[in-house]
């Protein structure tokens, strides 16, 4: 399934703040996920593989590294806890990281909130303006993401343009 996302990530030491703010909103929560994702090397865009009690994908995405607010094209696969995906996809690709967080998950209509704590780099928010079925320009989902960072109190110093992916290369390569 492919579609669209207008999404941010931002560093975040105030997750209490924004559950406050989300379940006075009538947010869904979702549930609480252990998420392992896997990240294959690749010569274009990105490929993990999730695997969490609550997700579970083979995603590849195509999106700019840049600060703030991006258009993301993610195509997702269901999978399975079934280790052959992850043995074909490690054998034929080799992995280039693996991504280790906690993350909470809530959603308001259309827009999915992440409060994510990742191993070995701390405490974090995502939002995701999400056009699934066409039904949202993606001026609209530019507009409700920037809603949501205003209402969260997200500094654009705290912005992360890459992947937690990248942020842990960048980590292990210094």
């Amino acid at each position: 399934m492919a579609y669209k996302i207008i999404e941010i990530k931002a560093s975040c030491n105030n997750h209490d703040y924004i559950r406050y703010l989300l379940k006075s909103k009538n947010a869904s929560f979702i549930g609480l996920d252990h998420q392992i994702d896997i990240y294959f090397n690749i010569s274009h865009g990105r490929l993990k593989l999730r695997k969490g009690n609550i997700e579970n994908n083979l995603i590849y995405y195509e999106r700019e590294n840049q600060v703030g607010p991006k258009l993301s094209k993610p195509i997702l696969f269901k999978s399975n806890k079934k280790p052959e995906l992850e043995e074909i996809l490690t054998k034929s690709l080799g992995v280039l990281i693996v991504v280790d967080k906690i993350r909470e998950i809530y959603f308001i209509e259309n827009i999915k909130f992440h409060l994510d704590n990742v191993k070995n780099l701390g405490s974090f928010v995502e939002i995701e303006a999400i056009n699934q079925e066409g039904r949202f320009s993606e001026e609209k989902l530019l507009e409700q993401c920037k809603e949501y960072m205003s209402l969260f109190k997200i500094q654009e110093k705290n912005l992360i343009s890459g992947s937690y992916g990248d942020l842990l290369l960048k980590k292990l390569n210094k």
